[in-house]
């Protein structure tokens, strides 16, 4: 069913459209983000629904629903504060569809809640979640962001940022997308601006000892501890890793990308690590540290293969390991021909 088409249905209808607010589904289709629908859901206050003398019957949410010529209207438990106009609709806010969706919590929402999500985050300038804990009255909002678990060279590194709300820097995101000179400029303008920044570095050697995931929990901790050194944090919003600790905190799939604060760490962390790297490529220019940043490109593969590894190469990490079993192989088999 197109959107012209559920718009045909609704104007059938012996309703007042202006008290209804289309939610799953069929907003979905109104913002643009679905098509097509099979299944049109509105949903409406209790007084509205009150009112409305179709066959009674549990939906499969277990929500109170009613029917009328496959239309199906669900009774609201939300009173959205900022309605959309659309088409002569009052369509709920993206917010609103997220709110409803997430407490609905079926599995065939993942995807579309997702979405929303960005979109939100989108619409806010990316501070989305700092505004949401804003308006619950804390100030001192972490971001908390990691570089270097797939590289083969050097450390983990990971950043925690607090940033003061009237924060402003344009173009901020994710600092894998963004270009060098972008990334030295918004690591300047972040210290500048930031209340509070931490730093934590796990070599690797402690990465061959514990692993990458126990590593990079290690560096968020050192990160956060040294940032609250610099000023106090009430809530952490960190991209993907869940952290054991006393502050509470939000792990955001692909937070760098839906979240400025975590972006900022982004950005803080992987300037951070680059210039680590190329302070090893001027020592080692052979593996070209400058260009991979430790990561296992055809030219760094070559140089292994050529001059074999250094101290900061990680043992545990594949290419590497299958270098020094193969280079304890062949000592072998020289020690028993001698």
């Amino acid at each position: 069913m197109t959107k012209e088409d559920i718009i045909q249905q609704l104007q059938t209808l012996n309703i007042d459209l202006n008290e209804i607010i289309l939610i799953n589904d069929t907003a979905l289709v109104f913002q643009d983000i679905i098509e097509k629908t099979a299944v049109i859901e509105l949903s409406c206050s209790n007084e509205f629904f009150n009112t409305l003398a179709w066959n009674y019957k549990i939906g499969y949410s277990g929500l109170d629903t009613k029917f009328e010529d496959n239309i199906e209207i669900i009774n609201n438990f939300y009173n959205p504060k900022n309605s959309l106009k659309i088409a002569n609709f009052n369509v709920a806010s993206l917010e609103d569809t997220y709110n409803f969706k997430k407490f609905i919590n079926t599995k065939k929402d993942k995807k579309v809640l997702e979405k929303i999500e960005y979109l939100l985050c989108e619409k806010n300038n990316f501070y989305w979640y700092e505004q949401n804990l804003r308006n619950q009255g804390l100030t001192y909002i972490a971001g908390v962001d990691e570089v270097g678990r797939g590289p083969l060279v050097g450390p983990v590194v990971a950043a925690c940022v607090v940033l003061p709300k009237n924060f402003s820097l344009a173009g901020l995101t994710d600092s894998k997308k963004l270009s060098e000179s972008k990334r030295n400029y918004f690591f300047d303008e972040i210290k500048k601006q930031a209340l509070g920044i931490g730093l934590g570095i796990i070599d690797e050697k402690k990465i061959d000892e514990i692993n990458i995931y126990e590593a990079t929990k290690l560096a968020m901790q050192q990160a956060i501890a040294e940032c609250q050194q610099k000023c106090p944090i009430e809530h952490i919003l960190i991209d993907a890793m869940p952290l054991d600790l006393k502050i509470k905190t939000t792990s955001i799939i692909k937070g760098d990308v839906k979240s400025i604060t975590i972006s900022a760490a982004s950005v803080i962390a992987k300037v951070t690590r680059d210039r680590l790297l190329y302070d090893l490529d001027k020592k080692y220019p052979m593996y070209d540290f400058k260009d991979n940043k430790g990561y296992p490109t055809k030219k760094h593969l070559e140089a292994i293969a050529k001059y074999g590894i250094i101290d900061e190469h990680r043992r545990s990490y594949g290419p590497v390991k299958e270098y020094i079993d193969k280079k304890e192989v062949l000592s072998n088999e020289t020690s028993n021909i001698l």
